[in-house]
């Protein structure tokens, strides 16, 4: 065994250090909750537009009939 061991840089961007650092990264999930998250609001929110639009145009052909009617 020799008296001086060969010790990887911490800056060089390859070989062991970059392949724990990648492990780590792809075993973190909170940015995917985050994303989940965003999705969800999304989602909702088109929900929300589409029954908005809905009511409105049969609210709108309500007013018009009545309208119609009271003429």
């Amino acid at each position: 065994m020799r008296a001086t061991q060969r010790r990887e840089p911490t800056n060089l961007k390859t070989g062991p250090f970059m392949t724990k650092r990648i492990q780590t990264f792809l075993r973190d999930e909170s940015g995917a909750t985050a994303i989940e998250y965003g999705l969800i609001a999304a989602l909702i929110a088109v929900v929300i537009i589409a029954a908005v639009t809905t009511v409105g145009t049969n609210l709108s052909g309500t007013f018009n009939t009545v309208s119609g009617s009271i003429k």
